[in-house]
C-alpha cells in the first residue's frame, strides 16, 4: 500500500504563515490585514503611537524600567507578535533609558512573544519598510531585527541584541501551547533561588470577535501561572470576555481612556491575594531579582565551556574559565566543525534539539561574525550550505518538502550535481541545507575570550568543595602532581568537562566514551578541481576548507592552502587520542563507499595525512546533560554534547544561564526535563 501524501492539516503544530492582504485607510495609507482573522495589524490612525499608549504607558514601563537595579532582569510577555511593532516601540524606549540611566548598564530586558501565524520575511520587510519611513527612529532596529528573523517552524526562537542587553524569544505555535511550555519550576532541587515570572503583559491579539482562541480561559490560566504580585497587563480590548478572564485569574482591572477615537481600554494588575499555583513561590519575584553573587568558575574550555562562559558573562557575571591544558585542547578543537542538523519530520521539530539548536547556533555565529570583524578576528562561521545525501537519515524528500525552503529543501538532481560537483552519484534524494556552514573553533575561542568578564586559567581540577556560602575548586597548574597547588573560590561552578565531568562529581552520569578521529590532507591542483564543492553528509561528512591565519596554533594545517577534511571515525570505549593511520583509511573507505566516484580522487596513501582525535561524550538517550545535580546548590553541569557540540552548546548554555539566574529559558519544560542530570534515563549505569 502506498503512503498517502502528507498534508499540513495532518498535524496541528505545523506553522501556517500569515496571509497578508492590504487596504487603504481613511488617510490614504495602505495597512496590512490578517487574511485569517480579517482584522488590522495596527491602528489606521497611528499604530506606533497606539503601541506606545496602550502597552508602554498602560504598563507604566518608562518608570518601571528606569528604576531597575544593576543586573536585574525585567520580563515582558506578549500575546500576538504580529508585525513586531510593540517590540520595536519597547526596544527604542529601552535604548533611550539606557543612554541616560547608568543603573541600566547591566540590567537586562527579556521580551517573550507568541505567534500562531507569523508573517513571511518578505511580507514583514514590506510592512516594516513603511515604518522605517514613517518613524525613522526605528529604522536601524528594524534592519537588525530582520537580519536575524527566524525560519517559521514551531518552537522557541531566541534572538540576541547584546549591545542593548535585550533578548527576544519568539514562540511560534498556538499561544496556549507556547505559554504552557514556559518553565517556572526550573530546578530539580530545593534552593533559595528566584524562579522566573512575567512582569508585564501585552495582550495584543486580534479582537475577541475575530480570534476567540487567544482570549480563552486556558490563556488566562497561563497568565495567572506565569505572573506574580505586581505583574501588570494592558490591552486595547474592553470586551466582556477579557474583563472576566482577567478578574477570574487574579488581576484587578481598570478602565482607562482608549487610544484615538476608542473610548476605553483596560489595564490590570495582580492583586496581593493571587492564589499561588503548586509550583509558584510568591516570595520569588523576577521583578525584584538581582544578583547577590557575581563570580562563577567554568571547568572545561571546549565549546560547552566557552559558550557557558559567554552566556554568563553577557548577563554581568565574572567568569573564570578553567582547563587542565588549554582552550579547545579536547574534542572541540577540530580545524572546522560542520554546522548541519540531523533532521526530523516537521511535526517533531519543536521538541527536536538538533533543529532548534542548529537554527539558534547559526544565527548566533553569524552575529558573532560581526563582532569578530569589529575586533579584527577571523570570521567564526563561513556560510557554505551543505548537501545531505540521505544515506543515513531519519527523513526523506517527501518530509523535507514540509519545511520552509530557507531551512531545508530538496534540490532537483541536476541542480544538486552542479552545486556539489558530483557527476555519477544518484542525487534524486537529497537534503539541501542553505543555512549550514563551517565553524572555525579557533575564531570562536578568540572572540569569547576577548569578553572583558571572561578570564582563562590553566588548572587541572582535583577537588570541588561546596559550602553553604561559597564553593572552592582545588587543583594544580599542569599535569604534574608536583606542580603548584591552587585553590579558587567562587559563588557557583559549572562543570563542562565532557566524560571527565563524572570524575569531578560522581552525581554526574558516567557517559559513553567514543573516540573520533577527523582526518585531512592537502589536495593537488588536479584533485582540488574534482573534489566536492560544498560540504557533504553521508553518515560521515567531508568538506574543503582553507585555514586562516592562526589556525596552525591549534592543528597541523597549512594556512591559506585548501585542505580536504573527512571523517570522523567512531570507536566506543576508547579514550586514547593518538593519531592512527588505520582510522585515516576507515574514513576514506566510508567516503568512497558512499560516493564511489571519489575513489580515484582521494589519495589511497594516507601516510602524509593529518588528523585530530578526540573523545565524544554520549548519554543513553543522546540528549546532553544540562542542569543541577541532585542535592547541590552551587554546582551545575553542561556536558555530553556528543558530536553536536557546536549546534547544542550555544542553546544549552543559554538555557542553563537562565535557569541559574531566574529567567525564562528558550526551551520547553519538557525539553528541560529531557536534559536534566537527574532524569530517569540516567539512573542506571551503562553496561558497555
Amino acid at each position: 500500500m502506498s503512503t498517502p501524501p502528507f498534508s499540513h492539516s495532518d498535524y496541528a503544530n505545523v506553522i501556517t504563515p500569515a496571509n497578508i492582504t492590504w487596504q487603504t485607510d481613511d488617510s490614504g495609507n495602505r495597512v496590512p490585514i490578517s487574511g485569517e482573522f480579517g482584522d488590522v495589524y495596527f491602528s489606521h490612525a497611528d499604530g506606533l503611537a497606539e503601541s506606545r499608549y496602550v502597552f508602554i504607558e498602560g504598563n507604566q514601563l518608562a518608570e518601571r524600567l528606569a528604576n531597575l537595579r544593576a543586573n536585574q532582569c525585567f520580563t515582558i510577555a506578549e500575546l500576538g507578535f504580529g508585525t513586531g511593532l510593540n517590540l520595536l516601540a519597547v526596544w527604542q524606549l529601552w535604548q533611550q533609558l539606557r543612554s541616560t540611566h547608568t543603573n541600566l548598564a547591566t540590567a537586562r530586558l527579556q521580551f517573550i512573544t507568541t505567534e500562531k501565524h507569523p508573517i513571511l520575511l518578505e511580507d514583514l520587510r514590506q510592512i516594516l519598510g513603511l515604518w522605517s519611513v514613517r518613524a525613522p527612529e526605528l529604522a536601524q532596529n528594524i534592519e537588525r531585527f530582520l537580519s536575524i528573523y527566524p525560519s517559521l517552524i514551531e518552537g522557541c526562537h531566541r534572538l540576541h541584541f547584546e549591545e542593548d542587553n535585550l533578548t527576544v524569544d519568539i514562540w511560534l505555535g498556538e499561544a496556549q501551547t507556547s505559554l504552557a511550555k514556559l518553565a517556572t519550576d526550573i530546578r530539580d532541587t530545593e534552593t533559595d533561588s528566584h524562579n522566573p515570572q512575567v512582569d508585564a503583559w501585552f495582550l495584543d491579539g486580534f479582537a475577541p470577535s475575530c480570534n476567540e482562541s487567544l482570549w480563552a480561559a486556558t490563556i488566562f490560566a497561563q497568565l495567572q501561572r506565569l505572573s506574580t504580585v505586581g505583574t501588570t497587563a494592558a490591552t486595547y480590548s474592553c470586551a466582556g470576555v477579557v474583563k472576566r478572564g482577567l478578574q477570574e485569574h487574579g488581576f484587578t482591572i481598570k478602565k482607562v481612556k482608549g487610544f484615538g477615537r476608542k473610548r476605553e481600554m483596560l489595564t490590570a494588575r495582580v492583586s496581593e491575594d493571587l492564589p499561588a499555583s503548586p509550583t509558584q513561590d510568591k516570595t520569588s519575584q523576577n521583578s525584584t531579582f538581582s544578583l547577590d553573587n557575581n563570580h562563577y568558575l567554568v571547568i572545561g574550555a571546549g565549546v560547552a565551556g566557552l559558550m557557558m562562559a559567554w552566556s554568563l558573562a553577557n548577563r554581568g557575571i565574572e567568569v573564570t574559565l578553567l582547563d587542565k591544558v588549554a582552550p579547545l585542547a579536547g574534542a572541540s578543537g577540530n580545524p572546522r566543525a560542520l554546522l548541519a542538523p540531523k533532521m526530523t519530520p516537521l511535526h517533531h521539530v519543536d521538541e527536536h534539539l538538533h533543529t532548534i539548536g542548529y537554527l539558534y547556533s547559526s544565527r548566533l555565529y553569524h552575529q558573532l561574525n560581526e563582532q569578530a570583524k569589529k575586533q579584527g578576528f577571523t570570521p567564526i562561521i563561513e556560510p557554505t550550505a551543505a548537501l545531505d545525501l540521505l544515506l543515513k537519515a531519519n527523513i526523506d524528500s517527501r518530509q523535507i518538502a514540509d519545511y520552509p525552503d530557507d531551512l531545508a529543501t530538496t534540490l532537483p538532481a541536476s541542480e544538486a550535481k552542479v552545486l556539489s560537483g558530483l557527476t555519477a552519484q544518484d542525487l534524486t534524494e537529497n537534503l539541501y541545507l542553505p543555512q549550514s556552514g563551517l565553524v572555525n573553533p579557533q575564531a570562536l575561542k578568540d572572540v569569547i575570550l576577548s569578553h572583558p568578564l571572561i578570564s582563562f586559567q590553566t588548572l587541572a581540577v582535583t577537588k570541588i568543595d561546596e559550602q553553604k556560602d561559597y564553593i572552592s575548586v582545588s587543583g594544580h597548574d599542569n599535569k604534574e602532581q608536583s606542580a603548584n597547588k591552587i585553590t579558587l573560590q567562587a559563588d557557583n561552578v559549572v562543570i563542562c568537562a565532557a566524560f571527565e565531568s563524572h570524575y569531578l562529581d560522581e552525581r554526574i552520569f558516567d557517559c559513553r566514551k567514543i573516540r573520533g578521529q577527523l582526518s585531512w590532507f592537502t589536495p593537488t591542483p588536479k584533485q582540488l578541481a574534482s573534489l566536492p564543492k560544498l560540504p557533504l553528509k553521508y553518515g560521515g561528512y567531508c568538506s574543503l576548507f582553507t585555514p586562516k591565519a592562526g589556525d596552525s596554533t591549534l592543528n597541523p594545517v597549512l594556512e591559506h592552502q585548501p585542505q580536504f577534511l573527512l571523517g570522523a571515525s567512531f570507536v566506543r570505549n576508547d579514550i586514547d587520542t593518538s593519531i592512527r593511520i588505520d582510522e585515516h583509511e576507515v574514513s576514506r573507505d566510508k567516503l568512497i563507499k558512499a560516493i564511489p566516484e571519489l575513489e580515484p580522487i582521494i589519495p589511497s596513501d594516507t601516510q602524509s595525512w593529518q588528523a585530530r582525535a578526540g573523545v565524544r561524550t554520549q548519554t543513553p538517550d543522546y540528549h546532553p546533560i544540562v542542569g543541577q545535580p541532585a542535592g547541590s546548590k552551587r554546582i551545575w553541569v553542561m556536558s555530553a554534547m556528543g558530536a553536536k557540540g557546536y549546534a547544542f552548546a550555544p542553546l544549552c548554555a543559554q538555557a542553563l544561564a537562565d535557569i541559574m539566574l531566574g529567567a525564562f529559558a528558550p526551551l520547553s519544560s519538557e525539553m528541560l526535563s529531557k536534559l536534566s542530570p537527574n532524569r530517569a534515563r540516567l539512573q542506571t549505569p551503562l553496561t558497555s
